[in-house]
């Protein structure tokens, strides 16, 4: 018993803990793996601008009281309704700190700061209350340090290592239409308040903006491998890795299906796996591919009616042996349909040779005049699967390892002309239901991604290249600006 619940806490924690581990610890539970080199980097950090701009537009700057005593009374201030104006910014320059986080610099940021001063001056002699609209014209260099973690399985930010350097602090008083005393009195007060209040929530808010980021990227991505009643989970295993040259993220890469969700605990994952020529690499196991094919199956994607011209043109495809005659009088009935679907989970794995998918399909002739359909056949059918993706469609290549048909039967029963049934649906299977198979899924699947927004991007030479028991889509991208408008749309409302 003692060993028992042992071992049963040692899974317990591994369960828990396996959502943030250590790097090499995490590669057997990562089914997903997404590294952005240095160049993809530059391409990002050229729209930090906007992003920060965001952060100083949304931050909520709160009012601020104090009192200070003056000759023989005290001067109680307070500043409210401070607002940004005329915000422009000049130059962001990143580096990759390796095993530390990310250096983003970003200079000249140019502002004016307006808000109300209410004060009032309480001595023997005087009472005194007053407001005075003010404007703070501020230059202001900006450091921030973010660091990448993992938490609550997501990839978040830490950027609290934030610093702002103000070069120009202007303080105007109604036009400077005010007396040269109060000016005097205030410039030291405004001034420190105005970067005491501006530093801690220009830092706040860009730390909430980066987790806003963070998150809304990871939705994406889970968004876009998601389509109806099939989910993904998509946590990471680990915090994020910074190297001089990538950054690197491990995602669990679970289906999720009818609530329930697979299970990846082998993963081959290494990083000498990836290289840094490309901008952009996608790691993909076999282990988060084949349950998303058998979550596919059971929901009944893998279904097709063929009927009229389009079952009549299908059987014009010429084959080396002669169509049976029955299948001639069956095709020339009225109102033949054929009906083919996945039969048991599809089995796939993946090579240096492509994916290869095992699966079978029932088959069934039906004609108006019958209950009973004229013909059923299974065939059990391998084939190798190479993918490619130009001018924004998905392009699939499938050649044939094997093909035999298991069973089959027809309204006539066995006939002399069975075994020439049979040669004759093998090859049909191969030449042309095959190729139906593939002119049904390219488009579908690239409209699938469509939806999701892929045709969106600026992808540049992508490349599929499988793999023993995983695969990698590796290319370059242009920055994809209408996911910065949707996201600043969300952080801005």
């Amino acid at each position: 018993m003692e060993r028992s619940a042992a071992l049963l806490l040692v899974l317990a924690l591994v369960n828990i803990s396996c959502c943030c581990l250590d790097p090499p610890a995490a590669y057997g539970f990562t089914g997903a793996v997404c590294r952005l080199t240095y160049p993809a980097a530059v391409v990002l950090n050229e729209k930090t601008t906007e992003v920060i701009q965001a952060a100083f537009q949304h931050a909520k700057y709160p009012s601020v009281e104090g009192q200070r005593s003056i000759g023989f009374g005290t001067v109680k201030y307070g500043f409210h309704n401070l607002e940004i104006h005329n915000l422009s910014i000049g130059k962001s320059e990143f580096e990759l700190k390796e095993n530390e986080g990310i250096g983003i610099s970003i200079s000249n940021v140019s502002a004016v700061f307006k808000g109300t001063i209410n004060y009032g001056y309480g001595s023997w002699l005087l009472d005194l209350k007053q407001s005075v609209d003010f404007e703070v014209e501020s230059q202001i260099d900006l450091v921030i340090n973010p660091n990448l973690y993992c938490g609550k399985g997501k990839v978040a930010a830490d950027t609290s290592d934030c610093y702002l350097t103000f070069h120009k602090l202007k303080l105007l008083l109604q036009g400077d239409r005010e007396p040269g005393w109060l000016k005097r009195m205030f410039t030291d007060i405004v001034t420190f308040t105005v970067k005491l209040v501006v530093k801690s929530q220009i830092c706040k808010e860009i730390n909430n903006v980066a987790n806003i980021l963070a998150d809304f990227i990871q939705e994406q991505a889970e968004q876009f491998l998601s389509d109806g009643d099939i989910g993904v989970d998509i946590s990471v295993t680990s915090s994020p890795i910074i190297k001089s040259n990538y950054i690197e993220s491990y995602h669990k890469g679970l289906v999720i299906y009818n609530n329930t969700k697979s299970d990846l605990s082998t993963s081959v994952f290494n990083p000498s796996q990836l290289t840094e020529n490309r901008m952009l690499y996608f790691w993909i196991s076999d282990g988060f591919l084949e349950p998303l094919m058998s979550a596919a199956h059971h929901d009944g994607r893998f279904n097709r009616n063929i009927s009229g011209t389009e079952l009549t043109d299908l059987f014009q495809t010429e084959l080396s042996s002669a169509r049976p005659e029955s299948l001639n009088k069956w095709l020339s009935s009225e109102g033949p349909m054929l009906k083919a679907r996945s039969v048991s989970v599809p089995h796939m794995w993946t090579t240096t040779e492509g994916t290869s998918v095992r699966a079978v399909a029932g088959v069934e002739l039906l004609l108006d005049s019958q209950d009973m359909p004229a013909l059923y056949f299974e065939t059990d059918v391998t084939v190798v699967v190479n993918a490619s993706y130009a001018e924004k469609k998905l392009i699939l290549k499938a050649t044939a390892e094997r093909i035999s048909i298991t069973k089959m039967s027809t309204s006539e029963g066995p006939t002399e002309m069975e075994e020439n049934l049979r040669g004759y649906l093998q090859e049909a299977v191969e030449k042309m239901g095959i190729p139906k198979v593939i002119s049904y899924l390219e488009p579908e699947l690239t409209a699938l991604m469509d939806e999701q927004g892929l045709n969106l991007f600026d992808i540049i030479n992508p490349e599929v290249l499988p793999q023993d028991g995983y695969v990698i889509v590796q290319l370059d991208f242009g920055f994809p600006q209408h996911l910065l408008v949707e996201f600043l749309k969300r952080t801005l409302n």
